[in-house]
């Protein structure tokens, strides 16, 4: 909420409002970071979520090399262990809060054993100031890794109709491990609600102008999920991001889909999602139709995608 994909600043009030607003709407899991500001937003939620605090779940991150007190961007990732206690008694004061519900580790330091950061995490724990851990982005060795070190609660990925890398190992993973999946970008970075088309340009500074699969050639093919999409939105009486998110929550009973906003309808449209139901029929042809459309193009900036599935380095002996 400190910025919008076109880069200007959301009204700081209205972003209060639709935070609130959500949780009146029986939405009780926000999450954020301390690197989405960095640490303005954790300053949003921590103001918003006083009055519900005790409601509510609060999930956010460390791990990029951030200074806690300026929020100055350094070189590159950070989890060491003093490092990540630093950043959590920042995080804490930003949130306005005495813990942390659900924190993870937003990318895999490849400096650092997930032996380390778990330990780290375990003092924290019984500190009480953080009270369930996760991994974002990870490779599933690191996975393993990290939850025989300390039972992990959740992942969070990337995942969504547009996105289905996770399918082939991080949500077999989890179903194994008995981990719950938080999808990050489930509509898609916007692409699912319909909002973009064939004759869409991004403004300067939005990261879809730079992803492949929105490039004119990809575009034009990949908007048969926007279609597919659409078709389901008419026969269920909804939007196409509304079944986009009903999609990823008919997969698995323990994944969470998370859409952002800085929009106060699209925060009511996607709350509205929770109300869509498939029959298993519908679940099997949904997917089946979602599975026949192959999407052109990366999901990410080669510097960014660089971050994700990294392995952890071992432990030293």
């Amino acid at each position: 909420m400190h910025r919008t994909y076109q880069t200007t600043i959301p009204s700081r009030p209205e972003m209060l409002r639709i935070i609130r607003a959500a949780h009146d709407r029986s939405i009780t899991f926000f999450d954020t970071a301390e690197a989405y500001g960095p640490l303005e937003n954790e300053r949003i939620l921590g103001e918003a979520a006083q009055p519900s605090r005790d409601r509510i779940v609060i999930a956010s991150k460390f791990g990029w090399n951030i200074d806690p007190a300026t929020g100055k961007r350094l070189p590159g990732l950070n989890s060491r262990p003093a490092h990540i206690k630093a950043a959590v008694e920042g995080s804490l004061k930003r949130l306005r809060t005495d813990r942390i519900d659900l924190l993870y580790q937003h990318r895999v330091d490849p400096a650092v054993p997930i032996e380390d950061v778990a330990g780290a995490i375990g003092d924290l724990k019984a500190q009480g100031k953080v009270l369930h851990w996760g991994l974002c982005e990870m490779g599933p060795n690191t996975l393993r890794r990290a939850h025989a070190e300390l039972p992990v609660t959740a992942v969070q990925n990337e995942y969504s109709m547009l996105w289905r890398g996770p399918k082939e190992t991080v949500v077999p993973l989890c179903a194994q491990l008995g981990i719950g999946l938080v999808c990050w970008s489930p509509l898609g970075v916007g692409f699912l609600t319909g909002a973009i088309d064939a004759q869409t340009r991004f403004a300067p500074g939005d990261i879809r102008g730079g992803e492949t699969r929105f490039s004119a050639d990809n575009l034009s093919h990949n908007l048969a999920l926007v279609a597919l999409a659409k078709q389901w939105a008419e026969r269920k009486g909804a939007t196409p991001g509304q079944i986009a998110l009903a999609w990823l929550g008919a997969q698995h009973p323990w994944i969470v889909p998370i859409p952002g906003t800085t929009q106060m309808a699209h925060m009511t449209e996607n709350a509205g999602a929770m109300a869509i139901r498939f029959t298993p029929a519908e679940v099997q042809e949904l997917n089946a139709a979602v599975a026949a459309i192959v999407i052109q193009g990366d999901r990410l900036l080669p510097a960014a995608q660089a971050f994700s599935g990294v392995e952890a380095p071992p432990r030293a002996s």
